[in-house]
């Protein structure tokens, strides 16, 4: 009797230690995102003053002319080298801001699958198992500068949230993200209504959004990014565009994040 009572108490202390240790990883995952989120935060504003003392000193060179003196050639050396400090915090603040939005999320076997049968049925889906994210292009999604779903593309929203709404998906949330090409808007009613390409990759996300709200996903769950031209996957051509570069990202990431 005496051992069953041990071996009962036993397991409930393994219990609470197991759990203790998911919101342990639970909560050091979050202070790892805080951490990026404040490191981010920090570049942002270096890079901001490295802006400025560049554009000063371009403005000193270009107030100087041509002339050939110690003066000018140190005040090009200092441009040379706040241009590639800019460089380098830009580029640092993008790797940071990628592995908040998705550094190397799996999810389970059986979420994964499910959207790996997606992708397969729906052509304008691709699923990105290592990431956690499926990738939607706007050219399918969208009519040229509009936000509104086109009808052939609803079907497949809605079978990507009967996912999102089953068992397994359930404690994780919803990161939608828009891309648009780098071709600027110049209709004026397009203008209108998304006067930049931010507005429009932004206004985009917020459409699939709402969709995804009346297939019953939970509001709590969702949050939405707008990045404009600004992440291209492959480059622009001459202010033509990318088709590639055209697109809507969905990351499905641990509740919190």
């Amino acid at each position: 009797m005496r051992t069953a009572r041990l071996i009962g108490i036993f397991c409930i202390v393994g219990s609470l230690v197991a759990i203790s240790g998911c919101g342990s990883e639970l909560f050091d995952l979050r202070v790892q995102n805080e951490t990026q989120r404040t490191r981010i935060a920090s570049l942002e504003s270096e890079l901001q003053t490295a802006r400025l003392q560049l554009d000063q000193a371009q403005r000193q060179v270009s107030a100087t002319g041509q002339q050939s003196t110690v003066e000018v050639e140190t005040l090009k050396t200092k441009v040379a080298a706040l241009e590639e400090d800019v460089a380098k915090k830009k580029s640092l603040i993008a790797a940071l801001q990628e592995r908040l939005l998705h550094g190397g999320n799996q999810l389970p076997v059986e979420l994964s699958s499910k959207l790996e049968d997606l992708s397969k049925k729906y052509p304008m889906i691709s699923y990105d198992a290592g990431r956690g994210m499926l990738k939607v292009s706007t050219d399918l999604l969208f009519e040229k500068g509009s936000d509104a779903v086109a009808s052939p593309a609803v079907e497949a929203i809605k079978s990507m949230c009967a996912i999102l709404n089953s068992e397994e998906a359930q404690k994780f949330d919803v990161i939608v993200a828009g891309h648009t090409d780098d071709m600027p808007i110049s209709r004026p009613e397009t203008q209108a209504r998304h006067p930049s390409n931010w507005h429009l990759s932004a206004h985009r996300a917020i459409a699939v959004l709402n969709l995804m709200i009346s297939d019953n996903v939970a509001s709590t769950r969702l949050s939405i990014r707008g990045f404009g031209e600004f992440r291209p996957v492959e480059p622009n051509v001459a202010k033509q565009g990318n088709s590639k570069n055209r697109r809507v990202e969905i990351y499905i990431v641990p509740q919190g994040m």
